[in-house]
């Protein structure tokens, strides 16, 4: 079986500032039912796997942010709004609002949602979440053209869209990057190929206690289970003409990803292993300990970016 190629990053990774107030924890939603032959060339048809949805609360003084939204309140609505080929088995759990209200946490601070993608998986919470909605260039335009999820146009009624610009430098093999705080705490990469505005959400947490930074790398959909980078395997071929807007790109920022296996924890956004070492919330660890920024829609150093509904 062919496997991605992978070209060994020589530079070390780029340096980062984070402040020692942020923190990161796993909002789990739910999951759905699919097998191991559609996720990953190589997988047996015998092995069910169980898709995780998931957001990530990134906390941060200047203001935190969702990875994306997991399921919502309606998601049974939005499953039941897709072809029928899409309705896997689903387990539904707690939103991410509903887990944020029950931590007591300060949904002031929030400055927005940074999708992965558009996919109806990612963005089913924002049917609770009444905050920006954070878009790579082309992203928005994909969406409103999908005829077989119309979801994220559904739930995205009324949300302010914040797109957002690549005007920063190279970032780990990628070509350019966005740095939300301007302290390389949160960087985004362009990484088209599942849709035309995928992106890497890269997160790197102060040292603490910890020997080094600890660095992740939030890759939504690029691979949907941690095979894709241990083995280095693709979606099958004809998943990848299914799901894939452009499969080449899949494998060229895959490859990109796993040469970085070794020094970042990759996190597929539906392995619910992947997640392994993050905390879920809870009530204590929940309240915001600096100060709100002054403009929760503009968090100071983040430049190039842009917002057509001002």
């Amino acid at each position: 079986m062919p496997r991605i190629h992978v070209t060994p990053l020589a530079q070390p990774l780029p340096a980062a500032t984070p402040p020692q107030r942020m923190g990161l924890f796993q909002l789990p939603t739910g999951s759905y039912a699919s097998r191991a032959a559609l996720a990953f060339r190589g997988g047996r048809w015998s092995e069910r796997r169980d898709f995780a949805s998931t957001a990530v609360l990134v906390r941060h003084p200047a203001g935190d942010l969702l990875i994306d939204a997991g399921f919502g309140a309606r998601a049974a609505q939005h499953i039941a709004s897709l072809p029928a080929f899409r309705r896997s088995r689903h387990r539904i759990g707690r939103s991410a609002r509903e887990q944020l209200d029950a931590a007591g946490y300060d949904h002031r601070h929030l400055l927005g949602v940074v999708l992965t993608h558009s996919h109806w998986d990612h963005v089913s919470g924002l049917d609770s979440l009444p905050v920006p909605v954070w878009l790579a260039p082309g992203e928005q335009a994909h969406a409103q053209r999908a005829r077989g999820d119309r979801v994220f146009a559904h739930v995205a009624a009324g949300h302010r869209i914040r797109q957002y610009s690549f005007p920063g430098p190279p970032y780990a093999g990628f070509e350019t990057s966005h740095d939300v705080h301007g302290d390389g705490s949160v960087v985004i990469v362009p990484a088209a190929g599942h849709t035309p505005g995928s992106v890497v959400v890269f997160v790197t947490l102060p040292a603490e206690e910890l020997p080094a930074q600890r660095r992740y790398a939030f890759v939504g959909d690029l691979t949907w289970q941690l095979e894709g980078i241990s083995a280095r395997a693709e979606r099958p071929l004809l998943v990848r003409a299914l799901a894939d807007s452009d499969a080449a790109g899949v494998r060229r920022d895959l490859g990109r990803i796993t040469a970085l296996a070794d020094r970042v924890q990759v996190v597929p956004a539906h392995d619910a292993r992947a997640y392994d070492g993050i905390p879920h919330l809870a009530p204590h660890l929940a309240p915001h300990l600096a100060p709100r920024p002054t403009s929760p829609e503009a968090p100071r150093g983040a430049p190039g970016t842009t917002d057509p509904h001002p």
